[in-house]
């Protein structure tokens, strides 16, 4: 990070800098998402763990693996159904943002 800073001079045009600014941030998104998809596995482990393991041994019966099939399943769809909303949201407000500044 700090070669970004070094190399970031006040002789670097504006498109530079815009260029410069666009990398960072789409690092931070890209290690925003990674978080996001580690805490996702995270909760749904614990979670549908809590929830189907009854009595935690060396194998899992027919039922836990059916339990946590169907728990996995519905954390993935649920968390599907919750990025497109949300993308779409941005989405909207990003275009409203663009009509404000016409």
């Amino acid at each position: 990070m700090s070669e970004f800073f070094k190399s970031s001079s006040l002789s670097s045009s504006p498109s530079d800098m815009a260029a410069k600014k666009e990398a960072v941030m789409n690092g931070v998104r890209s290690e925003i998402a990674l978080a996001s998809a580690q805490e996702l596995i995270n909760k749904t482990n614990e979670k549908c763990f809590a929830k189907c393991i009854a009595k935690p041994g060396t194998s899992l019966s027919s039922s836990e693996e059916t339990c946590l099939s169907r728990c996995l399943e519905r954390y993935l769809e649920t968390f599907n159904v919750i990025s497109k909303t949300y993308s779409a949201r941005l989405s909207r407000e990003r275009e409203q943002r663009q009509l404000n500044q016409i």
